[in-house]
């Protein structure tokens, strides 16, 4: 497995607004790129990361909240319930935050890297990482569904944490 290099916002707009295409192949090279991605969402701490992330327009997201490393490939949503205002940030978008509404919860349909066919039930966490995963390989970012920029507040915070201090 390898580290991938992650795109940004910014930097890589274009690859990072295109549509991903639907996996027909499960084959060792899927396999590769979703124990890739896995690798490159550690490494950067994040919860989550969808292959156009890394340049690759295929339709896969690995998610990990805490639980767990979910593969998902060809995810879809099939139903959501509730909404709840989240504080988000992305890996595709550093040193930023920003509040968004979401399901409080979501059953996703996808398939595994095999290609069975599997079903995901998520709510709090579960169900903003799915949704904001699913959303990267429809071209969408975080910041396009923002009601409000948190990042100034998000800076302190770091910058108080870092410092061992309390932020206000």
């Amino acid at each position: 497995m390898a580290i991938r290099n992650v795109l940004k916002l910014g930097q890589d707009d274009a690859a990072l607004r295109r549509h991903a295409r639907e996996v027909t192949k499960f084959d060792d090279r899927l396999a590769q790129l979703l124990g890739d991605m896995a690798e490159t969402m550690y490494a950067d701490d994040g919860a989550g990361l969808a292959a156009p992330q890394v340049g690759v327009l295929k339709r896969a997201v690995v998610i990990d909240v805490g639980e767990g490393l979910i593969e998902l490939v060809n995810p879809r949503v099939l139903e959501t319930q509730g909404e709840v205002t989240v504080v988000e940030g992305c890996l595709s978008v550093p040193d930023r935050a920003g509040r968004v509404v979401r399901p409080e919860k979501v059953r996703v349909q996808a398939q595994d890297r095999t290609g069975k066919v599997i079903e995901v039930e998520g709510e709090g966490m579960l169900a903003v990482c799915l949704c904001h995963e699913i959303d990267h390989l429809d071209g969408v970012l975080y910041v396009d569904k923002m009601i409000e920029d948190v990042s100034d507040r998000y800076r302190k915070a770091e910058r108080g944490a870092q410092d061992g201090g309390q932020v206000q």
